[in-house]
């Protein structure tokens, strides 16, 4: 007859002496935590941390002011140029219009003074005429045609003045206008009319007697002449 089956003939008592016993009896190191296998940083490391955190932070502020003192470089050199862009635009068409203008003002002062300057030698030699004539020289015999001389002369001084008031208003006591006019416009037939209209019936006589002396002056001489011919 068999012998009874005993289960306990196949248990490794070794292999369950050894799962029973304790980690540390068989001679293996005991598993640590996840907290013990991180432990928290030391003091100096976070001091170490924050100062070069803090260094790195004063390096972006001086980077940052760097930056902006070349923005605020570049702004100032683009509101230079924009000024000078401007500025040589605005020159350019002011001097050019300038210059035109004074060329254009140049030209009839030149012409203004040229004649002004003949208006001047005209006055000079009447005056001379009108101040050569003395009574106390005539005698009765030269009385008339003297007479005859000074009244000519008297007239023609008085015909250049009237000449004269026409194209310089400033004989007339009246200030010049700030923008010069040119010898047409104030030799002009409209500027003449305007001026004849302003004279009063007097004037008009004159200016009228000292335009025909000439022919005037030759009748009177012719007459003169006659008569004492005929008293001869």
């Amino acid at each position: 007859m068999a012998s009874q089956f005993d289960d306990t003939d196949f248990v490794d008592r070794d292999f369950q002496q050894s799962k029973e016993a304790p980690a540390g009896s068989r001679g293996e190191p005991a598993k640590q935590s996840p907290q013990q296998s991180n432990p928290p940083p030391a003091r100096e490391d976070l001091e170490a941390k924050v100062g070069d955190t803090q260094m790195r932070l004063a390096e972006l502020r001086r980077q940052q002011e760097e930056l902006e003192r070349q923005r605020v470089a570049l702004e100032e050199v683009r509101r230079r140029r924009k000024e000078f862009h401007d500025g040589k635009t605005e020159m350019q068409k002011h001097l050019t219009r300038g210059t035109s203008l004074l060329e254009e003002a140049a030209s009839v002062a030149q012409r203004d003074a040229a004649q002004m300057n003949k208006t001047l030698i005209d006055f000079r030699q009447a005056l001379e005429k009108v101040q050569s004539f003395s009574e106390e020289s005539w005698t009765a015999e030269n009385m008339e045609v003297e007479l005859t001389r000074a009244l000519a002369a008297i007239e023609n001084a008085r015909m250049e003045w009237n000449a004269a008031r026409l194209k310089w208003s400033f004989l007339n006591g009246k200030k010049s206008s700030a923008q010069p006019k040119t010898a047409t416009t104030a030799g002009s037939p409209e500027s003449i009319l305007a001026s004849l209209a302003n004279l009063p019936f007097v004037q008009l006589c004159r200016l009228g007697f000292a335009l025909t002396w000439p022919l005037t002056a030759v009748v009177g001489l012719t007459v003169l002449l006659a008569l004492l011919l005929l008293k001869s």
